[in-house]
């Protein structure tokens, strides 16, 4: 079986089934030739129903903080209505797609995340979890009978508790196990852009030096902070590529940047 592609896409482009209509063909079109695994995130869609319910989630540096009541909603969430629209989508593109979370088959496997010390203040992110270890087992089985894995970012720790792992860091442990060819970070504006608002500050490829300039400056925060973070720990650990790109460009990669 030829090395998987894992790709990881943002929870904002669920609920744009148009724009994701090019994306499950590129999946299609890959899976001719690759094993492919998707992991995806949901994060606007829990914090739109935790303002429905008066609730307002602390995240800090792209990290949600996971209370007892954000842990619900990640589950309803993530593994509840976001991973079965997926699914569903995926279907309806001739794809056989099979939704899953870290904590079925034992696929992760986590430990409570200690307090981070941010900007001098102590952060107790809550229910989050860091992974340990994974057991690809039931993914690889997924993979051979080709199935598509649409994988939900939770995991378990030794004594059966749930925890909210971020969905760029699972996407990373799987490609690592799984000895991936290619991990793909799938998200509603593409690239890393100097400047949001102008295309022409894309950038094809993103080094070391440049994410440390810019995060030093400002202009690289939240979530991508987070996603180039991932992509370089990921080439640490030995994935051949790592690319950034928009769900209509992940065959293309015209308009992708290249983390090396």
């Amino acid at each position: 079986m030829p090395d998987p592609i894992v790709i990881k896409i943002g929870g904002a482009l669920v609920d744009q089934p148009e724009v994701l209509d090019t994306f499950w063909a590129a999946v299609a079109e890959l899976q001719q030739t690759h094993p492919v695994v998707i992991v995806h995130g949901g994060g606007p869609q829990i914090t739109d129903v935790a303002h429905r319910l008066g609730h307002e989630p602390t995240i800090v540096q792209g990290r949600r903080v996971t209370t007892d009541l954000d842990l619900d909603l990640v589950q309803w969430m993530l593994r509840g209505q976001i991973n079965v629209q997926l699914v569903a989508q995926a279907t309806t593109h001739g794809l056989s797609a099979v939704g899953l979370s870290g904590a079925d088959g034992g696929v992760l496997r986590v430990t409570k995340r200690p307090p981070w010390t941010i900007d001098g203040e102590q952060i107790d992110f809550g229910w989050v979890g860091d992974v340990e270890r994974v057991n690809t087992n039931a993914l690889t089985h997924l993979l051979a009978a080709g199935f598509l894995p649409v994988v939900a970012p939770l995991g378990l720790d030794d004594a059966g508790q749930l925890y909210n792992v971020n969905a760029d860091t699972v996407a990373h442990a799987l490609a690592e196990a799984l000895g991936a060819e290619q991990l793909l970070l799938v998200t509603e504006t593409g690239g890393l852009k100097r400047y949001a608002d102008e295309p022409a500050s894309h950038l094809h490829e993103c080094d070391a030096a440049t994410f440390e300039e810019g995060t030093a400056t400002g202009w690289i925060y939240g979530g991508m902070r987070v996603k180039l973070h991932v992509a370089f720990e990921a080439l640490r650990s030995g994935i051949g590529e790592v690319f950034i790109c928009a769900p209509d460009d992940v065959l293309a990669r015209a308009y992708a940047t290249r983390v090396v």
